[in-house]
């Protein structure tokens, strides 16, 4: 089985089905022909996943999980719903760690969460005795991991983290920070009550020179063009000073 670390939600539900509180692990009684067979955990995954997996059996388990978690009461201990979970875990493993490789800022435990939502709200749905159960379950999942993927991508921009730790740790009092020659600064105060901006951000552009000489800057275009319109809220005052001008 594939480690996914001691903080992930996979974990914690493997740790609440193979260990629960009270030691007395979930089992399954599945029928094959006229046969009743109970297996435990391990033996319910190794029939899904196992090398010598047969389908007739891994379809019996499903169904079962299934039917057996959906008659649970909503106020119970939920230990069939997580049986459920826990058994559709190894058929996300490699959706899972595909995203993190290729998006490694992405938060794993929040990934996995997403899968996990997945799997219930699947479940509510499903109907134990239709073909593909498991299937059904692992699909949704699989899709729910890949639009949270895709969608945090969008949100997160690609900047240097530690570029920006660096500087949000910084210890050098902001009079002394190194200042642009002949630049422009752009200070940003917010308003005193507690809506809107909580911070002080700084902009800063070089003044360009040309043949000895400076030219203009873009800055008194953007602090005209940053103005909020006259019919919109008040989230802070912009002002535009000469590089280390007193305030």
């Amino acid at each position: 089985m594939t480690s996914t670390g001691h903080r992930s939600v996979f974990t914690q539900i493997e740790r609440s089905v193979l260990s629960p509180p009270d030691g007395t692990q979930p089992s399954l009684t599945v029928h094959i022909g006229p046969r009743a067979v109970l297996l435990s955990p391990q033996e319910s995954r190794s029939a899904l996943y196992g090398p010598l997996r047969h389908a007739g059996l891994g379809a019996a388990v499903w169904r079962q999980a299934a039917t057996e978690a959906l008659k649970e009461p909503r106020n119970g201990d939920g230990a069939g719903r997580l049986l459920v979970v826990w058994l559709a875990i190894p058929g996300l493993y490699r959706t899972l760690h595909r995203i993190l490789r290729n998006w490694q800022w992405i938060g794993q435990s929040d990934l996995e969460a997403e899968a996990v939502v997945a799997v219930l709200a699947a479940l509510d749905a499903a109907d134990p005795d239709a073909q593909d159960t498991g299937g059904r379950l692992i699909k949704e999942a699989v899709n729910r991991m890949w639009a949270y993927a895709k969608r945090v991508t969008r949100e997160i921009p690609a900047v240097d983290i530690g570029a920006v730790a660096e500087a949000r740790n910084a210890t050098i009092p902001q009079e002394e920070r190194p200042r642009p020659r002949q630049g422009w600064e752009v200070h940003i105060t917010p308003p005193t009550h507690r809506e809107g901006l909580y911070a002080t951000l700084r902009f800063a552009e070089p003044r360009p020179c040309q043949d000895g000489r400076r030219t203009g800057t873009r800055l008194p275009d953007l602090v005209y063009r940053a103005r909020r319109h006259e019919e919109a809220d008040l989230i802070g005052t912009l002002v535009l000073r000469p590089a280390g001008a007193r305030r």
